[in-house]
């Protein structure tokens, strides 16, 4: 298997008075192209800056991260966010209330020609299995149809990893257990790289082809 994401001694801190807030410290892991990695954890244990750290949102006090061979953190190096080519799928929808599912969909793909773009929003209204949803604006879909839908926005610019910031924790526990399914089949018919934070283990274990446990900002398992 291709390596698709590799993290070395990755540390994340805050500044406070007298000293810093160590978040996440030694953290390594690598995923391989195509795989579904979990972060599982309590709520405060770090794993969402772990992510935003991936994206590129968070800077990092020591360590490495690269995609696909490319390093996007390390000594000197910080690659911005919009050229990392990492999507984000958070546990708020974050749809634009005045555009329809198709313009959610397409609104990252502006610099598509409009033949393309369209091509592109209908193959990915068929991935999560949403067709009929394409003039639907967000307030008209349920909560598992809008995180769909912000999924499939998400997937629309091609990224080489996504990233999952506890996805259903909005969602009630039917609507959980049969989201999660579909999420993880439509990742696995993209072949999606994608890494998961969550701190329910029933979604880890229902999803994820590695597991990792933040306890106190260090990484056990993987």
């Amino acid at each position: 298997m291709t390596e698709a994401l590799r993290i070395e001694d990755l540390r994340l801190a805050y500044p406070q008075p007298g000293g810093e807030h160590v978040v996440v410290d030694g953290l390594s892991l690598a995923l391989d192209a195509g795989a579904i990695g979990c972060l599982l954890g309590p709520s405060g244990c770090g794993k969402s800056t772990v992510l935003r750290a991936i994206a590129g949102l968070e800077p990092a006090r020591a360590g490495r991260i690269s995609l696909g061979g490319q390093l996007l953190s390390g000594p000197g190096v910080h690659v911005a966010p919009e050229l990392r080519r990492v999507g984000m799928v958070f546990q708020e929808y974050a749809l634009f209330p005045h555009l329809t599912a198709a313009g959610n969909i397409g609104y990252g793909l502006r610099r598509l020609p409009a033949a393309e773009r369209e091509a592109r929003v209908k193959s990915m209204l068929a991935l999560v299995g949403l067709p009929e949803a394409q003039g639907r604006y967000p307030h008209e879909l349920s909560g598992g149809q809008q995180q769909r839908i912000s999924l499939a926005r998400s997937l629309a610019p091609s990224p080489t990893l996504l990233l999952l910031d506890e996805p259903f924790s909005n969602l009630d526990a039917v609507t959980r257990r049969r989201l999660r399914g579909e999420v993880s089949a439509i990742l696995r018919d993209a072949g999606q790289t994608a890494i998961l934070v969550t701190h329910h283990e029933s979604d880890a274990r229902a999803m994820a082809d590695r597991i990792g446990t933040l306890e106190h900002g260090v990484l056990r398992g993987w």
